[in-house]
């Protein structure tokens, strides 16, 4: 090996410039200077790429011609002759049988391409079955003569039709060969100066850089493209969960209102005013405005009577409801506090007509915030009015609606609720941690709850909830997080995360 193949990086490139200035005004053509220089050409091609990037040092035209090669077979038939031309050569005097020929490793081409020659003949009614002869005294193996022409670069000294026949037969290939035609440029020199890309304090302070070469800038580049935003996967859930809604007839609730009075968000679903969780533990009390003052004040007396006194067959809670713990404005705590608005409305109507509400938004606990709590979340809420409907209609809803999101397997269980009667929570069973979770509560509103709204008798409220944050829903909806995001998620990951830990 050459002292000069072992060259790379600036040195390469200060050899193809040493060699351009000896050339004297001419220029080089790259594919001969590597030849001349003991390189392979791809080499070559990466020092003038670089010595482009220093400005206008050289001049490189890139160039294309086309030149025929032998294939590894054509290189074979040049050192061991053609196939037909070896099999010739293995039939002796008295013959060979055919079934011995093709087991030579040119047998079966060298036969095919021998007869065509009428360089042997196949006697078929010899004796041991058919049997190969020589049919000539002498052959010229004009194939590997015509591929040593190739070899030697006198391809184009060959007729047009014997270089199609050589293509043909796989021995002959026409490759493109892209070179560059080298000359000086207007910055020509034979040393490589590496040149500075920053403008530095320092040069400017010594002054420096008057004597630096700069690179000069290119304001035709294209920028990085940056980074494009992405919906938040809570979104892409949230909008699933909407368009299963919607396509099971629903209308969506207004939520804009985070702020409620605990009238609507505790005792008009008929929750006790010491029921646990009014404890400002568990609710975000405000401050200013501290109490809410407009109330449907028909309906507020209708409330008051059957927490204390009771009616419509019901005891009622038997303590003395006080109006001033029902106007302390709060936090909303769920979205149920819509939902009893919805109905009150819905009640208000001349003629009731059945009606199916949900809603999807934000909710607030007091919580003292740790890995597996938060003090917000969003809640899912679905509702449905009409008359007669049971258990039975909530649970064929509730199949419904989870089939949809991808989950066939449930189970329920029998809770409470101070608002419904009877009451479910709704599990799932999760391939991936295998294992029953709980995905959801629900139930049918309590008379209590219902016709002090004004709500006729013999009318049913079915209703459900779940988080949008449990960790099945995310699992249902990973595929969309994928998608955000542009690479493989780690599941564990996920169901770890403060939103959607099981414990939560």
């Amino acid at each position: 090996m050459s002292p000069t193949m072992e060259a790379d990086g600036p040195a390469l490139a200060e050899l193809l410039l040493q060699r351009l200035e000896r050339a004297g005004g001419g220029g080089l053509c790259s594919l001969e200077a590597a030849a001349a220089l003991g390189l392979e050409h791809q080499q070559l091609v990466g020092a003038v790429k670089s010595l482009q990037a220093l400005g206008e040092v050289i001049e490189a035209e890139q160039r294309s011609s086309k030149r025929w090669e032998l294939t590894p077979e054509g290189k074979e038939i040049v050192q061991e002759g053609s196939h037909e031309a070896r099999v010739f050569d293995s039939i002796p005097a008295e013959g060979l049988p055919q079934s011995e020929l093709m087991k030579l490793p040119s047998g079966k081409v060298g036969f095919s391409k021998a007869m065509s020659n009428k360089w042997v003949r196949l006697d078929k009614t010899a004796d041991g079955g058919p049997r190969i002869f020589r049919a000539v005294e002498s052959v010229q193996d004009s194939v590997r003569e015509k591929l040593q022409l190739v070899q030697q670069g006198e391809a184009e000294s060959l007729e047009e039709k014997d270089r199609n026949e050589l293509k043909k037969r796989k021995l002959l290939t026409e490759v493109v060969i892209k070179t560059y035609w080298i000359q000086k440029g207007r910055a020509f020199s034979t040393s490589v100066t590496k040149q500075e890309t920053d403008l530095t304090p320092e040069m400017i302070a010594s002054g420096s850089w008057r004597d630096l070469k700069f690179k000069a800038y290119n304001f035709e580049a294209l920028g990085i493209m940056p980074e494009s935003g992405h919906l938040h996967p809570l979104l892409k859930v949230r909008t699933q969960f909407r368009q299963i809604f919607l396509e099971m007839g629903f209308t969506e609730m207004p939520t804009n209102n985070f702020i409620e009075s605990s009238f609507w968000n505790f005792d008009a679903l008929f929750q006790p005013q010491q029921h646990p969780a009014r404890d400002q533990h568990d609710t975000f009390f405000l401050q200013d405005p501290a109490e809410a003052t407009d109330f449907p004040m028909d309906y507020l007396k209708r409330v008051k009577k059957i927490h204390s006194q009771g009616g419509y067959g019901s005891q009622g809670y038997k303590y003395d409801w006080k109006l001033e713990e029902a106007r302390k404005n709060i936090l909303r705590t769920h979205t149920t506090a819509v939902s009893a608005r919805m109905l009150y409305r819905l009640a208000q109507q001349e003629k009731f007509t059945p009606a199916k509400y949900f809603s999807i938004d934000r909710v607030f606990r007091n919580e003292t915030l740790d890995a597996t709590h938060l003090a917000e979340f969003h809640q899912i809420e679905g509702v449905v009015a009409d008359y007669g409907l049971t258990l039975g209609d909530l649970m064929g809803t509730l199949k419904e609606f989870f089939t949809k999101l991808g989950i066939t397997q449930l189970r329920f269980k029998p809770a409470y609720n101070p608002y419904t009667e009877p009451s479910m929570e709704v599990f799932s069973y999760h391939q991936g941690l295998q294992k029953w979770v709980e995905v959801g509560n629900s139930g049918v509103f309590r008379p209590e709850m219902l016709l002090p709204m004004g709500l006729p008798e013999g009318v049913s409220v079915i209703a459900w909830g779940l988080s949008l944050e449990r960790p099945t829903m995310i699992k249902y909806g990973i595929n969309n997080i994928r998608e955000l995001v542009g690479h493989k998620v780690n599941l564990q990951m996920v169901y770890d995360s403060p939103l959607c830990r099981l414990d939560a």
